[in-house]
């Protein structure tokens, strides 16, 4: 139930100064003015509170009353998230362009679930049993590939003194009644969390498996496990929401929440354009039916934008309570420090560094420590992996939000301009960027693909070092004065780049490659620079390996090689090597 709170003192832009507060506490929700505009409680100072409104404040004036339900900004929680789109403040925005037209008018308040659809509830749980806290009292199908399970709120727990049978409810039908001593509690299949609070898990467990997402640039150079936290800087036009794209398509995430935070418009649209077009590879249906959208572009409120944030990684780690590998893609998280900064200018907070508030750092750290792999209460493993893409104005990477992320994080895939402007994609720098997650992950690539692969690795990655250092005597003195194995050197990695790390998304064969096939290319490229290095020794000009039938086939192996033809691949390392020996003299 609504109660008056206070009364308009003044307005500054997002920011609203209340007067005459009494029961206010830090982070209640609130509703301003006439229209109830949605707002949140930041700073409390003796009798007067201040909101930060998440709707278009024109029109407040002073002594408009404000309201509040005493409880802090929440998300609702339940079946219907997969396939919806919401803004900032989890309003469902097809459902409000069906009622109010194109444009979201101010005030507008509808339940972020459908309350009318029927679910078919299964239990899992009957009358007399014992619930933790936590715990899946049933389940139901909420899309073709995700089951839902309908957990208990984290406080409640007890004896199930009554459970619905197997039907269909909407989800403001009950299905359960709790003993709780004189007064009994009732459970329905949705509830409420608040977003800045942490969902609360059993045990946080260790990273021991990496999120393949089929870009080998990623999988094999720098990987992030389930559970990680990687960022992607790079400035505009460097294929920061293209690397975003591809991972919630490929990787192998159970549920993917794409939150566009201060993004423009129209990347947006082609966001939500062209995911319900795009099929799910491993089950033929739409990837929708596994996503959930967040739509808060540049020209909504600024300070939704935070909120944004928030609501996506509660909805993370609902998703993961429920034993599921989740993917949030955060895009971006530069435009989110923006509404910081907004917010704090207007409280006339003092700022530091490019004007960001002292507590930039500490809101990052809040964010990305509440990525992991857990176990739940309900007594399975999920993990929620951030992938947050930055946008450093002229892509700067010594900028503070840049800055900051990367103390936080353990994997940076650092967008090159350079690259990009050539046409090669992903554009991840592989000097520039970097994983901790190797030592992690390699028990599981060992196990599951091949014990070779953390020294293939290696030995890619040190001839990429050389070449980075060639290269600067080459453009001084030029490469006819190298001596051949650094020729070698230069053209191995020539291959390796364009053969390898270059992929591309509209080939139906490259656009995604199996952690098998990465390490069978990769294989093949080390056996030639191999075979190559002990031929060069004997007197053979690296030139002339580029004119064997083999170096051909070697560059078109990405093209040529589809999954269903990876034995064929893992013949390729012999026929190279069979194939130099014949220059062999």
């Amino acid at each position: 139930m609504l109660k008056v709170a206070g009364k308009i003192y003044r307005v500054v832009g997002p920011v609203v100064e209340v007067e005459e507060v009494s029961f206010l506490r830090m982070l209640d929700m609130v509703e301003v003015g006439e229209q109830h505009l949605v707002g949140e409680v930041v700073r409390l100072k003796e009798t007067h509170a201040f909101v930060q409104v998440y709707e278009d404040t024109t029109s407040l004036k002073a002594g408009d009353f404000v309201y509040t339900q005493g409880y802090p900004l929440y998300v609702e929680l339940g079946p219907g998230l997969l396939g919806n789109i919401y803004d900032g403040i989890q309003r469902p925005l097809e459902v409000i362009r069906d009622k109010e037209g194109y444009f979201i008018n101010r005030g507008v308040h509808i339940a972020a679930l459908d309350r009318e659809k029927k679910w078919h509830f299964v239990p899992l749980k009957k009358e007399g049993d014992k619930i933790n806290p936590g715990e899946a009292i049933g389940q139901v199908q909420e899309s073709s590939l995700i089951r839902h399970k309908i957990l208990m709120p984290s406080s409640w727990g007890g004896k199930l003194k009554w459970v619905a049978a197997e039907g269909d409810y909407s989800l403001d039908q009950r299905i359960a009644l709790l003993e709780n001593g004189q007064q009994d509690r009732e459970v329905f299949m949705y509830q409420r969390w608040p977003v800045r609070k942490v969902r609360p898990y059993k045990e946080r467990l260790s990273i021991i498996e990496p999120l393949i997402t089929g870009q080998r640039v990623i999988d094999t150079l720098f990987p992030v496990g389930k559970g990680g936290c990687v960022a992607v800087p790079g400035g505009f036009g460097t294929g920061k929401t293209v690397i975003q794209h591809q991972l919630a398509k490929w990787s192998d995430a159970e549920v993917v929440i794409f939150v566009g935070c201060g993004e423009r418009g129209n990347e947006m649209t082609d966001v939500l354009l062209n995911f319900p077009k795009i099929i799910d590879p491993r089950t033929q249906r739409p990837l929708t039916e596994r996503t959930i959208f967040i739509a808060n572009t540049s020209n909504m409120p600024v300070a939704a934008r935070e909120a944004s944030i928030y609501t996506g990684i509660t909805m993370a780690e609902y998703y993961r309570d429920m034993g599921y590998n989740v993917a949030l893609m955060a895009d971006s998280t530069s435009r989110w420090a923006e509404a910081l900064r907004e917010l704090s200018g207007r409280l006339e907070e003092m700022p530091l560094e490019e004007g960001f508030p002292a507590y930039l750092p500490s809101r990052l750290a809040e964010f990305y420590e509440r990525a992991g792999r857990v176990k739940t209460f309900n007594a399975e493993n999920g993990s929620i992996t951030i992938i947050a893409s930055i946008s450093p104005p002229g892509g700067d990477f010594s900028e503070p939000v840049t800055a900051h992320t990367k103390r936080f994080i353990r994997c940076f895939w650092a967008l090159d301009r350079d690259l990009a402007n050539a046409r090669h994609y992903p554009s991840i720098s592989w000097i520039d960027s970097y994983s901790e997650y190797i030592d992690d992950i390699k028990e599981w690539w060992h196990k599951n693909i091949d014990a070779e692969w953390l020294s293939l690795r290696y030995t890619i990655m040190e001839l990429l070092q050389k070449e980075q250092r060639l290269l600067q005597v080459v453009k001084l003195v030029g490469a006819d004065v190298l001596p051949q194995t650094q020729r070698l050197v230069l053209e191995v990695c020539q291959v390796f780049k364009n053969t390898f790390l270059q992929q591309v998304a509209f080939d139906k064969i490259d656009t995604y490659s199996s952690a098998r096939k990465q390490f069978l290319m990769l294989k093949a490229i080390i056996c030639f620079y191999h075979k190559s290095e002990e031929l060069v020794k004997k007197g053979i000009n690296a030139a002339e390996l580029k004119e064997i039938p083999i170096y051909q086939e070697i560059m078109r192996m990405k093209l040529t090689y589809s999954e269903n033809d990876l034995d064929k691949l893992a013949k390729l390392p012999r026929k190279i090597s069979e194939a130099l020996e014949e220059l062999d003299f």
